[in-house]
Formats: C-alpha cells, structure tokens, sequence
C-alpha cells in the first residue's frame, strides 16, 4: 500500500522511518557536551598535572608504604595494616594528638578574639589605617623560621626581653620553651601573633560586606552597642567565621615549623605535635611505613573535623 503524502513512511519492521537526512537531536547535543568537557579538561591542564604529580601520586604512594615495613634504604616488607594497628595502641600516638589539640584549643580563641578585635578598630575611620593594616599583615607573610626565631628569644628563661619584663614588676617569670609545662603555650603565643593579620584580614572583608542600613536601623530601634554586635555584626560576619575556623583547624593539625624551631618537641616531649612525630619516626627512627600510616590517620581527622564543620554550619552560617 502507498502512503498518501505526508505520512510518515514505515520501515519493514514496521517503526517508523524518521524523515530528512541530518543526525538525531540528542546525537548533537552529546557530541556538543563532548566537546565542551574537553575544553575543560584542556584548560584544566596546567594545573590539573601538577596536582597529579605533586599530590593525588604521592598521596597513593604513602598509602602503600604504610602498609610496608620500610627504613628508606632497605627493600619495603609487606606488614598490612600491622602499622595502624601498632599506632592506635601506641601511647605516644595518644600523647602527640593530646598535644595538637592542646595547641589549637589554646591558639584558636587567641587569634579569632584578637584578630576580630583588630578587624573591628580597623573597619573605622582612623588616621593611618592603611599603615596598621599593612603592619598587622606583615607576619603573615614573613617565613616561620624567622618568626620562631625572633619569639625564641623574645621567650627565652634567662635573658629574653618577655621575662625581663616581668622580672621589672616582681611577676613569675615563666621557664617557657625550657619547662614542659610552658612550652606549648610558648608555641601557642607565637603562632598567634603570627596569623593574626591572617585573621584580621578576612573578617575585616566580611565586616565591610554587611550593610550600614541595618547598622542604622538597630540603632533608630534603641539597640546598644553590645546589643548590635551581638545580632547584627555577628551573624552577618559567620560567613567569614566559618572559613576562619575551617582554615585555622585545617592548619591547627598540621602545625609543625613553630615547633620543629622552637622546641623541637621538647623538653621531653611535651611540645611534640603530629606532623612532628611524623618527621621523627622517617628521619630519625627510620620507620617510613608508621610514618605513613600516622599521617594517613591525621588526614582522617582533619577530613572528619572537616565535614563536620561542613555540616554543622547550617545551622550557624547565615548568608545575606
């Protein structure tokens, strides 16, 4: 039978035979998205390579050697998961973690205290803001070796201009990073002072992002001063917060420099953190395989803390 024009035509299967000569719709519109993630991947290039190299291969590479035995000369010996097992029974795992946390739990509230201080006195009119900007600003970009350096005389028990101080108003004068029970908080002042323009820096931008007209209209209602802070500055600049606390734990954990100069760990241990035990059990002790496997444990508490920071700030985080 012949189809009267118009129709659609069947094939012998009895479908029905699509009409003109070009591709179907959907062909062209994966060809087009084809096309379009390979000129991501393109100019992802550049840094994509990099991050393979120098990052996700290194990360595989120290998830092997933690299962191994390995001095970094002798050929690696298969050992499975006895390193964690050892690790997480070890005490001087427990005590190096008990310090690291010691250390962020005393530097946290110093330097987001301090820096938001500094955010605020400086987010005003002054003469010279630009200059103690800039100056509170120039730590964060000096090396932590010279930092260090410059604290661990400013520290030191028998001559150091600190202790000096307090020797002229007849107060303690702290052993610091001489006597265990000071050396940490040693570290922890330093490393405060340090990252305090850091600090200063991004809540002073989240400050400068929150509109004068709620400022006014808080006021016109009769809010004080603490009463603004508290309902108005402080929610609009938890965006700022919150990349502030990711950050400094995210670094917390990984402190190492400050106390590799400062302390070096001691005086007997009692300033040794993790990043610290790490680079003791490879180029001291010649244990690269429980080196390894520490360091893996540190990245799943960072990567737990993590999201559970991620998760939690909805219900703290409140975004204009």
């Amino acid at each position: 039978m012949t189809p009267r024009a118009g129709e659609p035509q069947l094939a012998p299967s009895g479908t029905i035979r699509p009409e003109g000569k070009g591709r179907p719709g959907w062909h062209r519109r994966a060809s087009s998205r084809s096309r379009h993630v390979g000129w991501i991947l393109f100019f992802l290039l550049p840094s994509g390579i990099p991050l393979l190299l120098f990052t996700f291969l290194p990360m595989v590479s120290s998830a092997w050697v933690s299962l191994h035995e390995w001095n970094l000369i002798s050929p690696m010996k298969w050992v499975g998961l006895d390193n964690y097992a050892h690790l997480l029974t070890d005490p001087g795992t427990r005590r190096v973690f008990a310090n690291t946390i010691f250390y962020i739990v005393g530097y946290f509230p110093l330097v987001y205290i301090g820096g938001l201080g500094l955010a605020i006195v400086l987010n005003r009119k002054l003469a010279g803001r630009s200059f103690f900007r800039a100056a509170y600003f120039l730590p964060v970009v000096t090396s932590w070796v010279v930092v260090a350096l410059v604290w661990q005389w400013l520290l030191n028990p028998s001559n150091g201009l600190i202790n000096q101080i307090l020797g002229f108003f007849n107060l303690y004068e702290p052993g610091w990073w001489t006597d265990p029970a000071w050396a940490m908080p040693s570290v922890i002042l330093a490393s405060a002072w340090k990252d305090l323009g850091f600090v200063m820096v991004i809540l002073l931008a989240g400050l400068q992002t929150i509109p004068h007209e709620l400022y006014e209209a808080a006021r016109i209602d009769g809010a004080s001063g603490w009463k603004v802070f508290r309902h108005v500055t402080l929610p609009l600049l938890s965006p700022a917060t919150f990349f502030v606390v990711v950050i400094s734990l995210i670094n917390g954990f990984q402190v190492f420099d400050q106390v590799y100069v400062m302390t070096g760990g001691g005086p007997a241990g009692a300033s040794q953190v993790v990043v610290g035990e790490i680079y003791e059990l490879t180029f001291r002790y010649g244990r690269a395989g429980e080196a390894s496997a520490l360091s893996w444990l540190l990245f799943l508490v960072i990567l737990a803390v993590t999201v559970i920071q991620i998760r939690g700030q909805r219900r703290w985080v409140h975004y204009a």
